[in-house]
C-alpha cells in the first residue's frame, strides 16, 4: 500500500512516498481503508522536527475511512462502517492521565498518511452520518479540541459570550459550536477579509487585532464592561494577557495553543483578581468524541474546508499551511 513517510524528522523535503505492508487485524482490532486526513499544527510540528519522532514515521493524526476487516471479539463495528480516528487512542474516558496520552498517531506511532491502518477498534469512533470522508477527517483533533474547550471544561450555556482567536480549524469549530449552543461570539483576526468570512459563519462582533492591539479592552467595551465568559486561547503567552483582560469576573480561558509564544510574562495579579480559570486543553477522550459526533449530527454543523490535496502532495499541503493563507481546514484525499 502507498504511504507517505519521513526519512527523518526535520523538514517537508524529507517526506516521500513509500510502500508499507498491510496488516490483518488481530483480536480486538479493525483494518480501515483510509480515505482522508486533515492537517493540524501538531502534524506540521512533527514533520518539521519541532516534535521529535522516529525515522520512517508515517505522519498525520487525523483519519477517516471505512472498515474493511474486523478482528475477533470486536463489538459495535462491522465491515463497511465509516469511522474516524481518536487523537488519543488510549484515552477512552475520564480525566486525562499520562498513560492515556501516549500512542498519538503520526507522532508516537505511525499515523494516517497511508491507505490502510490496522489498530484497536477502540482507537476509532463512528463518523457523523452524512459527512464526506474529508469533512469527517477534520474532526478528531480540531473539532474535538473546540468541543472539550467549550462544552466539557468551560460548560458554556445559551447567552454566554465566547471570544475566539483567528481562523484556524479549532477557532472556526469553536465559533460554530458556540453559535449552535446559543452563545454570542466575538472573533479576532488580523485580516478584515477573514473577519468578514467569520461574520458569515455567525460571529456577532469582529476585532482586527492588528488595528486594535489592546483587543482585550475592546472585548470589555463590546460587553458593556462585563467581559466575556470564555476565551478560546490559541496564541499562548503572547496573547494570554489580552485574554485575561477580556474575561469577566469568574471567566474561563481554555488554553489550547502556543502560536504566539511558548512562554512569557502573565499578569497573574489580574488573573486572580478576576477569579479567572485557565484550563490547559489537549484534544479530548474517545467518550468526548462520541458526544461531539452526536451533537454535530443534531445541529448539522458542516466543517469549513479550505482546500484538498492528494496524498502524494502532502508536502505541498503543509506549504499551504505555512503560508497562513488558508481559512478553515486543509484536507488530504487518499
Amino acid at each position: 500500500m502507498l504511504a507517505m513517510k519521513l526519512a527523518r524528522p526535520g523538514g517537508l523535503d524529507l517526506l516521500a512516498a513509500a510502500e508499507a505492508p498491510i496488516r490483518e487485524p488481530d483480536p480486538g482490532e479493525i483494518r480501515v481503508r483510509v480515505r482522508a486526513s486533515s492537517l493540524n499544527f501538531h502534524d506540521y510540528a512533527v514533520v518539521t522536527g519541532r516534535i521529535p519522532s522516529g525515522e520512517g514515521r508515517i505522519p498525520m493524526s487525523d483519519g477517516a475511512g471505512e472498515i474493511e476487516a474486523v478482528g475477533d471479539g470486536v463489538d459495535g463495528f462491522a465491515v463497511g462502517d465509516r469511522v474516524i480516528s481518536c487523537f488519543f487512542p488510549n484515552w477512552l474516558d475520564g480525566r486525562p492521565e499520562l498513560r492515556k496520552l501516549v500512542g498519538v498517531p503520526g507522532d508516537h506511532v505511525d499515523g494516517f498518511a497511508t491507505e490502510q491502518v490496522t489498530a484497536p477498534a477502540t482507537a476509532f469512533t463512528r463518523a457523523p452520518q452524512g459527512y464526506s470522508f474529508e469533512q469527517a477527517a477534520t474532526l478528531p483533533c480540531a473539532a474535538l479540541t473546540a468541543w472539550r474547550a467549550l462544552m466539557v471544561e468551560a460548560r458554556i450555556k445559551p447567552g454566554d459570550v465566547v471570544l475566539t482567536q483567528g481562523t484556524g480549524g479549532v477557532s472556526i469549530f469553536a465559533l460554530q459550536l458556540a453559535k449552535a449552543a446559543g452563545c454570542r461570539v466575538l472573533s479576532t483576526s488580523s485580516s478584515n477579509q477573514k473577519l468578514e468570512r467569520l461574520k458569515e459563519l455567525g460571529a456577532d462582533e469582529l476585532i482586527n487585532y492588528r488595528e486594535v492591539p489592546q483587543w482585550g479592552k475592546r472585548a470589555l467595551e463590546l460587553t458593556g464592561g462585563r467581559g466575556v465568559d470564555v476565551v478560546v486561547e490559541i496564541g499562548g503567552a503572547g496573547t494570554l494577557p489580552q485574554s485575561i483582560e477580556a474575561i469577566r469576573i469568574g471567566g474561563h480561558i481554555s488554553l489550547i495553543g502556543v502560536l504566539a509564544g511558548m512562554s512569557g510574562e502573565v499578569p497573574t495579579a489580574k488573573l486572580f483578581t478576576k477569579n479567572g480559570v485557565v484550563s490547559g486543553i489537549t484534544v479530548g477522550s474517545r467518550a468526548h468524541q462520541l458526544e461531539m459526533v452526536e451533537a454535530l449530527e443534531q445541529n448539522r454543523i458542516e466543517p469549513v474546508i479550505d482546500s484538498t490535496f492528494p496524498l502524494a502532495e502532502l508536502a505541498d499541503a503543509f506549504r499551504h499551511q505555512e503560508s497562513q493563507k488558508h481559512f478553515g481546514k486543509i484536507c488530504i484525499s487518499i
